[in-house]
C-alpha cells in the first residue's frame, strides 16, 4: 500500500507546477466549502420552512453569480487572475462569518444575502475555470478533475463529522473561564475556515498564472460548436435545479433514520471518491463519454426507483445514486468543456473568458428552469407528484445529453485534424 501511495504522489509531482498549486489550493478551499454549505442550510432552515423561500435564496445565489462572472471579466483586463480566485475564497469565508452576526432576516434580506454568497462563488468558480483551463492540457485533464473530485467528495464526508465531533465535545464545556454552547463552536469553527481560506491564498501565490491576452470577452455570437456545449451546459444546469430542493424534501418526508442514510451516503461517498480518483488517472479523452453515460444511467435508475417506490427505500436508492452520478458526470462534462473552449477560441480568436462567461448563462438558464419547474408543479399539482415524476422527466432528458456529448467530441477533435 505504501509503494502505491508513493508511485501515485510521484504522479502527482510529475504534473506541472502551477498544475500542482492549483491542485493543492482548491483542497484546501474543499475543507472550506462543506462549512459554508452546512452554514447556508442551518440559516435558512432557521428563518424558513417553506420551500419556495429555498428557492428564491438559491436563484438569488445564482444571479450572484451570474453578475460576479459579468464583473470578473472587466476586473481581469487591470488585476490578476489569482489576486481575484483569492479575492473569491476570502469572500466566501466573510459571508459565512457575515451570517453568524444575523439573527432574524426578512425576504428581501434572504435575496440580499443570498445574491452576496453567489457573488463569492462567483470570483471563485469562473477564475478556477481560467486558471485550470491554462494549467491543463487535454490529456491531464481527467486526472486534474479526478483527483479534485476526490479531494471534495472527502471533504464532504469528513468535514461535516469533524464539525458534529467538536460541537458536541465543547457543548457545556468549561476553559479558561468561558462556558461554551453550539453558537460559541459555530465561530470556532467560522475563525477555522477563515483561516484556512487564508492559507489557500498563500498556496496559491506560489503559482505562476496568466490573464488573458485579449481584452474584449463580452459577445453574443458564438460558433455552432459553443452554441452546442452551451445546449449540454443548460441541461447540465436543469439537473443542478432540481437538485437543489428535491434531495432534502425526499429525506425529511419519507426517511425517518437520518443517521443510517448519513452513514451508508458516507460509505458510498467514499468509494465514489476513491474511483473517481482511478477513473482521473488511467482514463483518457476518449473514454470521457461512456463516463458521462454511466453517471446518467446511474442517476435515471435512482429517479425511476424513487418514482415506483416513494418511500424510504426509494429515497435512499435516490440519493445513493445522486452520490455516484455528480462526480462522475464532472469528471467527464469538464474536460470536455475546457476542450471545446481550447478549439473555438482559436477558430475564433477570442478571450477564453468570454466561452466562461457564457458558459455560466447556460447553467444559469438551465437552473431557474429546472427549480421553477419543479415549485410549479409542487404548487400546482403536488408535492408528492413533483418528486415522484419530475425527477424522471428531468433524467429522462439528461439521457438526450449523452448523444450531444458524443457529437460534440466529435467535432472538438476533427478540428485538430
Amino acid at each position: 500500500m505504501a509503494n502505491k501511495l508513493t508511485t501515485e504522489f510521484r504522479y502527482f509531482l510529475s504534473m506541472p507546477h502551477n498544475m500542482r498549486v492549483l491542485l493543492i489550493t482548491n483542497m484546501l478551499y474543499a475543507l472550506v466549502l462543506p462549512v459554508v454549505e452546512i452554514f447556508m442550510a442551518a440559516y435558512i432552515m432557521r428563518s424558513f420552512s417553506n420551500t419556495s423561500y429555498v428557492a428564491i435564496f438559491q436563484v438569488s445565489m445564482y444571479t450572484g453569480i451570474i453578475i460576479t462572472s459579468l464583473t470578473n471579466g472587466f476586473l481581469l483586463k487591470s488585476f490578476k487572475v489569482a489576486h481575484l480566485y483569492s479575492f473569491g475564497i476570502l469572500l466566501s469565508g466573510l459571508s459565512m462569518v457575515g451570517m453568524m452576526f444575523i439573527k432574524d432576516i426578512s425576504l428581501v434580506g434572504l435575496i440580499v444575502s443570498g445574491t452576496l454568497i453567489g457573488a463569492a462563488s462567483g470570483f471563485f468558480w469562473t477564475n478556477r475555470y481560467l486558471m485550470a483551463l491554462n494549467t491543463t492540457n487535454d490529456e491531464n485533464r481527467n486526472y486534474f478533475f479526478g483527483l479534485e473530485s476526490f479531494f471534495f467528495s472527502v471533504s464532504n464526508i469528513i468535514v461535516p463529522l469533524a464539525i458534529g465531533a467538536l460541537l458536541a465535545s465543547i457543548d457545556g464545556k468549561e476553559l479558561f473561564g468561558i462556558t461554551f454552547n453550539i453558537y460559541k463552536g459555530y465561530r470556532i469553527v467560522t475563525l477555522i475556515v477563515f483561516a484556512i481560506t487564508i492559507l489557500a491564498c498563500f498556496s496559491l501565490a506560489r503559482g505562476k498564472f496568466v490573464n488573458p491576452v485579449q481584452k474584449d470577452f463580452l459577445f453574443f455570437r458564438f460558433d455552432k460548436l459553443w452554441n452546442k456545449q452551451i445546449l449540454l451546459a443548460a441541461l447540465k444546469g436543469l439537473v443542478q435545479g432540481f437538485l437543489v430542493t428535491a434531495p432534502a424534501m425526499l429525506i425529511m418526508k419519507y426517511v425517518g433514520q437520518e443517521g443510517s442514510l448519513g452513514l451508508i451516503q458516507g460509505i458510498s461517498g467514499g468509494l465514489t471518491a476513491i474511483l473517481v480518483y482511478l477513473l482521473g488517472r488511467f482514463t483518457k479523452p476518449k473514454h470521457r463519454i461512456a463516463v458521462f453515460g454511466v453517471g446518467i444511467i446511474i442517476f435515471l435508475v435512482g429517479t425511476v426507483v424513487n418514482g415506483i417506490e416513494l418511500s424510504m427505500f426509494g429515497v435512499m436508492v435516490f440519493v445513493l445514486c445522486k452520490v455516484f452520478f455528480q462526480p462522475l458526470h464532472d469528471l467527464a462534462y469538464y474536460p470536455i468543456m475546457m476542450k471545446v473552449i481550447d478549439v473555438v477560441s482559436k477558430r475564433e480568436n477570442r478571450n477564453q473568458y468570454a466561452y466562461i462567461l457564457n458558459h455560466e448563462f447556460g447553467l444559469y438558464a438551465g437552473r431557474v428552469v429546472g427549480l421553477g419547474l419543479f415549485i410549479f408543479l409542487a404548487m400546482n399539482v403536488s408535492e408528492t407528484f413533483a418528486l415522484r415524476y419530475a425527477l424522471i422527466i428531468v433524467a429522462v432528458i439528461q439521457v438526450l445529453s449523452i448523444p450531444l456529448a458524443k457529437n460534440i467530441m466529435k467535432h472538438s477533435y476533427s478540428d485538430n485534424k
